[in-house]
C-alpha cells in the first residue's frame, strides 16, 4: 500500500533532496509541494494527505503555527523537519511522530518511516497540541498577509471562498470557515457568519425572529434565528 505525502518547505534544494529519498522508498506518493504555511495549508485541504514533512523554520508563518491551521478532522501525520536541534524538543511536545535534522541521513529517514509505517497500518489518528489561532493568513499578490484576530470584524463564506473583513477591507483566506471557528474567539452567528463579539455596536430585531448585526464599522452582518438566542444569552442581553 502506498501512502499520499506533502513536502512542505521553503527551501527548493531541501524539498528536492527530500523527494528524492522519499521517492525511493516506494511508500509514498508525492503529492505536492509547498514553499511556505500558506501553500501548504491548501494542499492539505485539497490532497488530505497521510503524511507532512513540515519545515519548522519558514518565514512569516512557522511549522508549529500552520498546525493550527489544519482541520482536525483533516489531520495528517507530522514529521518536523529541521536544521536546528532546538526545535527537537518542542517537536515532541507538541507530540510530532519524529522529527529529522538537516541534511537528512538515509538511515535516519529509514527509522522514521518505520514507525510512520506502523501508526500508519494501524489507522491511528494523530492528535497534536495547538495554539489558538491570532492570525489569520491572506494570500494577495506576491504577499502573505497575517490578519490579527482582534482586527477582524466578521468572517463569512460563499461560493467564492471565506472571507476576513476588517473595518476598512476585505480578505481571502485558504482556512475553513469551520476551523476559524473552533480554532479562534469568532462566534457563529449565521451557518455561513462568524462574528468578532468585541467589534458588535448594535443588534437590530427583524420581524422573522433573525436580526441583523451592526459592527462598529457600520457593516451589517445576518444573525439567523437559530443563533440569536444564544448571541444575546452570550452578550447578556
Amino acid at each position: 500500500m502506498r501512502y499520499k505525502a506533502l513536502i512542505i518547505d521553503d527551501e527548493p534544494y531541501a524539498r528536492e533532496e527530500l523527494r528524492f529519498q522519499l521517492e525511493k522508498t516506494k511508500i509514498f506518493d508525492i503529492v505536492g509541494e509547498a514553499g511556505n504555511a500558506v501553500e501548504g495549508v491548501k494542499l492539505v485541504n485539497k490532497n488530505h494527505p497521510d503524511i507532512i514533512f513540515l519545515d519548522i523554520n519558514m518565514p512569516v508563518i512557522n511549522g508549529f503555527d500552520m498546525l493550527s491551521m489544519i482541520e482536525k478532522s483533516i489531520m495528517p501525520y507530522v514529521v518536523f523537519v529541521t536544521a536546528y536541534d532546538q526545535y527537537a524538543l518542542k517537536a515532541f511536545e507538541e507530540k510530532a511522530l519524529d522529527y529529522l535534522l538537516k541534511p537528512v541521513e538515509q538511515e535516519r529517514l529509514e527509522k522514521t518511516l518505520e514507525k510512520i509505517l506502523l501508526s500508519l497500518e494501524k489507522g491511528e489518528v494523530p492528535i497534536y497540541e495547538r495554539q489558538p489561532l491570532t492570525k489569520i493568513p491572506c494570500a494577495l499578490i506576491n504577499t502573505i498577509k497575517l490578519i490579527d484576530m482582534a482586527d477582524i470584524e466578521y468572517v463569512y463564506s460563499d461560493m467564492t471562498g471565506v472571507h476576513a473583513v476588517t473595518s476598512d477591507r476585505e480578505y481571502l483566506t485558504d482556512l475553513t470557515l469551520k476551523l476559524i471557528e473552533c480554532r479562534s474567539g469568532l462566534f457563529r452567528c449565521h451557518r455561513q457568519y462568524l462574528i468578532n463579539l468585541a467589534k458588535i455596536d448594535r443588534i437590530v430585531l427583524n420581524e422573522n425572529s433573525s436580526a441583523d448585526a451592526y459592527t462598529l464599522s457600520g457593516r451589517i452582518v445576518p444573525v439567523s434565528r437559530r443563533y440569536l438566542k444564544l448571541l444575546k444569552d452570550t452578550l447578556g442581553l
